[in-house]
C-alpha cells in the first residue's frame, strides 16, 4: 500500500507543478510545440514528469503486491494530493466541502489498507491479454476520431475512455509474467499496456482542451477504477482478507465518491479561477 500511496503523491504533486510550469510558459507566443518547449526549459516541468516517472515505477510495484482496486483507488486519490498542494503552492481556496471529500479519500484509503489481502495468484488467461489489448486499440480508434465529438458528453465519453485506456495499463501490468524480450514481443498485454497509456494520455488531453475538466476528470476516475478492479476479482483471483470484503468494498466506493468530489482538479485551476 506504502507504494501505491507513493504512486497517487508523485501524481497529485506532478500535476501542480506542470500546471505552475505552464502557467509561466503561456507568456510568449507560437503554437502548442513552443509552449511545450518553454515549458521543459523550466525546473517545475521536468521536476513534474520526474516525479511521473517515479510514480509510474510505485504504480507497478503497488500493482505486483496488491490487488488492483486498491491501486485504482489509491491512483485516483492522487487528486486529493492535487487539491492540498494546489491549495499551498497556487493559492487555490478549497471550500469546506473539498476538504471533507479529502478526509473521506484517506477514510476509504485507510478501510482499503486493512481489508486488502495480496495480489491475486490466478494467472491471467491469453484471453484476457487479447481482451486488453483489442480493449486499447479501441481507444486510440476513440483518441483519434474524438475531436470529431460535440455536445455536452464529448468530455464525458472523452473522459471515460481515458479512463478505460489507463485501466488497460493495470490489468496489462499484472499479465505481464516475463520481462526477457522474447516474452515481452510474444506477450499481447505488452502492446496493451504500451497502445493503452499513449491512447489514455490523448484521450484525456482532447477532454480538457474543450470541455468540461470536472466532467472529464470524474469520467476517468470511474473509467480507471471500476472496471480494473472488477477484472482483478472476477479473472486474476484478487481478494480481501478474511471476512473483511464488506469493509473492502465500503473503503473503494467511499475513496471514489471522495475522488469524484475533488474531480475539478484532474487539471490544475489557472490563477483565474483560484481568484
Amino acid at each position: 500500500m506504502v507504494c501505491a500511496l507513493g504512486a497517487a503523491v508523485c501524481f497529485g504533486t506532478a500535476t501542480v507543478l506542470q500546471a505552475v510550469a505552464a502557467r509561466e510558459a503561456g507568456t510568449g507566443g507560437g503554437g502548442e510545440a513552443a509552449l511545450l518547449l518553454r515549458a521543459l526549459r523550466q525546473w517545475r516541468y521536468i521536476a513534474g514528469l520526474a516525479l511521473d516517472g517515479l510514480g509510474f515505477l510505485f504504480q507497478i510495484a503497488a500493482l505486483r503486491s496488491l490487488p488492483i482496486y486498491a491501486v485504482s483507488a489509491a491512483l485516483a486519490a492522487s487528486l486529493a494530493v492535487t487539491a492540498v498542494v494546489a491549495a499551498r503552492l497556487l493559492r487555490v481556496r478549497l471550500s469546506g466541502t473539498e476538504w471533507g471529500a479529502v478526509a473521506v479519500v484517506c477514510a476509504g484509503l485507510a478501510m482499503l489498507g486493512l481489508a486488502s489481502g495480496p495480489e491475486g495468484g490466478v494467472a491471467g488467461s491469453d484471453a484476457l491479454k487479447w481482451t486488453m489489448l483489442a480493449t486499447a486499440v479501441c481507444m486510440l480508434v476513440l483518441a483519434l476520431l474524438g475531436g470529431r465529438l460535440s455536445g455536452q458528453l464529448r468530455a464525458l465519453v472523452l473522459g471515460l475512455g481515458a479512463g478505460f485506456g489507463f485501466g488497460v495499463v493495470e490489468v496489462s501490468v499484472r499479465l505481464i509474467d516475463s520481462l526477457r524480450p522474447a516474452a515481452l514481443l510474444t506477450n499481447p498485454a505488452a502492446y496493451a499496456l504500451l497502445i493503452g497509456g499513449a491512447a489514455a494520455f490523448m484521450l484525456l488531453t482532447s477532454a480538457l482542451q474543450r470541455g468540461s475538466v470536472t466532467t472529464a476528470t470524474a469520467g476517468m476516475v470511474i473509467g480507471e477504477t471500476i472496471g480494473p478492479a472488477a477484472v482483478g476479482v472476477v479473472w486474476l483471483g484478487d481478494r480481501t482478507r478474511e471476512g473483511l470484503a464488506w469493509l473492502a468494498v465500503l473503503g473503494f466506493a467511499v475513496a471514489v465518491a471522495g475522488a469524484l468530489l475533488l474531480a475539478r482538479f484532474g487539471e490544475a485551476p489557472a490563477e483565474e479561477q483560484a481568484a
